[in-house]
């Protein structure tokens, strides 16, 4: 098949298990599942792309597993850190703006589809990296210590926060120390920057506009539903951020200001 066939043939890979979960949402009242299957949508169509794809194999195989690595672990954390809680305010007053009684079939198009289309376009970058026909070289190497730095960041960011948030002397405080000393937002820097470790795979195999993904996903996770959400609330929760904002930076790691 070609590029955009195996890439449109994705989509479907990608919407039968959201499919699946939304059907579950409903039976549970609660579209927070989505967020558990955000990481394996990439697991999902990475390896839908390794059987189909013809790029140098041994790129097809080291992206595909850390893909898997980095997808597992976002899921079981989010899985975890959700366990037993109730319905994230997001959706909930997605639940009380449109309407209990319609929002059960809404929210397959606002959730669920829009989570697949857009997984599917940050995926192109995955899928360039597959398909392109350069054989390994030093920029693969470079790729995968970036994925390390990212994953680092992220993992060690989230087991800090986990491990803050369960003492409950830090309630209602600000997470300063370890990774978050250096930024806000050690987790969304460490998965931003995974996903410049996949454009740099796609560099390397001579695919180049496909790194459009890495660039969506970087913008999404800065400007929608990462970094700019969680500070408005965080602003508003938590009358210590001001001061942490002013001293911390907000995305990129550096020593704080005294």
């Amino acid at each position: 098949m070609s590029f955009w066939q195996i890439w449109g043939w994705g989509l479907a890979v990608v919407m039968i298990p959201l499919t699946l979960a939304w059907l579950w949402s409903v039976k549970i009242t609660n579209a927070s599942i989505v967020d558990i299957c955000w990481g394996m949508c990439f697991v999902a169509l990475t390896w839908w792309y390794f059987s189909q794809a013809q790029g140098d194999a041994q790129r097809r195989l080291i992206i595909s597993s850390l893909v898997t690595i980095w997808g597992l672990r976002l899921s079981i954390y989010i899985g975890w850190r959700n366990w037993g809680k109730p319905e994230d305010y997001r959706y909930v007053e997605f639940r009380q703006r449109y309407g209990a009684e319609r929002y059960w079939w809404f929210s397959f198009f606002q959730v669920f589809l829009l989570q697949g289309v857009l997984a599917l376009l940050i995926s192109l970058t995955l899928l360039g990296a597959q398909i392109g026909p350069k054989s390994w070289n030093w920029l693969d190497y470079l790729a995968i210590g970036v994925w390390l730095i990212g994953f680092g960041f992220e993992a060690i960011g989230d087991w800090q926060m986990a491990r803050f948030k369960a003492n409950p002397a830090n309630k209602g405080h600000v997470m300063r120390s370890g990774l978050w000393r250096y930024t806000r937002h050690p987790n969304y820097f460490g998965d931003a920057t995974v996903w410049w470790g996949y454009a740099l795979f796609a560099i390397a195999a001579g695919s180049y506009w496909q790194i459009i993904g890495a660039l969506l996903m970087t913008w999404l996770i800065i400007r929608i539903s990462g970094v700019l959400l969680l500070e408005r609330t965080m602003i508003k929760t938590k009358p210590q951020y001001a001061d942490y904002i002013a001293k911390t930076s907000a995305f990129l790691p550096w020593f704080p200001k005294s």
